[in-house]
């Protein structure tokens, strides 16, 4: 877990680095909007250490034992990538859909310019309420503590790349697309246009949106506005309060 957080934040300067030198779009995200999304990374960050690593090192621990012997090794740890990766994509269909949930979820969307650092922007109650449901997930996938470390440093490594302002080649990122999300797909679902807003839902691999009509066919341009559509972002305090107030509903 420690070797994930340092990969992870390695990562996020090394992106944040390169969408400064290669941008897609003008770079117009100071270091207020840093601030403000590392704050918010820094309360997870507190909050994965005393909960969320915790509650899915339990649910994998006493998980159910039904799998066969063939579902181990490399094989299972790759159904479980994909299980998982399933289980994400729902989820966050499901923050989209339901009031309850899309009030902490606005908090990301709320970010009106994209960088690497906004792969990091969670309300705490958001990642909370994930790991709940992602422990009865690993208990009755009965997937190992192992499968679950890889699948969340390739998630959080996926993530950062494709919220990042990094100006990647046609050709190169046509071809990652057909396999996993890129900034072309993603910056679509960060469009202030709610119809592009809920859509392109997939983290890691970009088939789920295909197989369930999920998949928005507007193509990313530099001037897309991002954010929520008929709203601004806040500061810090506010975000943190918002998902509990009258104006967050």
């Amino acid at each position: 877990m420690e070797y994930k957080g340092a990969i992870v934040l390695g990562f996020v300067l090394a992106m944040l680095l390169a969408g400064r030198m290669y941008p897609f779009a003008p770079v117009i995200g100071g270091i207020q909007h840093i601030f403000r999304n590392f704050s918010l990374a820094a309360l997870n960050a507190a909050l994965s250490a005393f909960v969320v690593i915790p509650v899915s090192a339990f649910a994998a621990q006493w998980a159910l034992e039904w799998r066969p012997v063939e579902w181990g090794g490399w094989t299972g740890l790759a159904l479980d990538v994909v299980v998982l990766d399933l289980w994400i994509y729902w989820w966050h269909r499901a923050n989209h859909e339901i009031a309850f949930l899309w009030r902490f979820h606005e908090v990301h969307h709320l970010d009106e310019t994209l960088d690497a650092s906004s792969a990091l922007r969670f309300h705490f109650g958001e990642v909370f309420l994930s790991s709940l449901v992602r422990a009865a997930v690993i208990f009755l996938l009965g997937a190992p503590i192992a499968s679950v470390v890889v699948f969340e440093t390739l998630v959080a490594l996926v993530t950062i790349f494709h919220h990042s302002n990094v100006r990647v080649p046609q050709g190169i990122e046509r071809a990652l697309a057909r396999v996993i999300v890129t900034p072309s797909i993603h910056w679509v679902h960060h469009h202030a246009k709610r119809s592009d807003t809920d859509s392109n839902y997939s983290t890691f691999f970009s088939v789920w949106d295909f197989l369930f009509r999920s998949h928005s066919k507007t193509a990313r341009t530099a001037e897309m506005r991002i954010g929520v559509e008929g709203l601004r972002d806040r500061g810090i305090f506010n975000l943190i309060s918002r998902p509990f107030s009258r104006s967050g509903k």
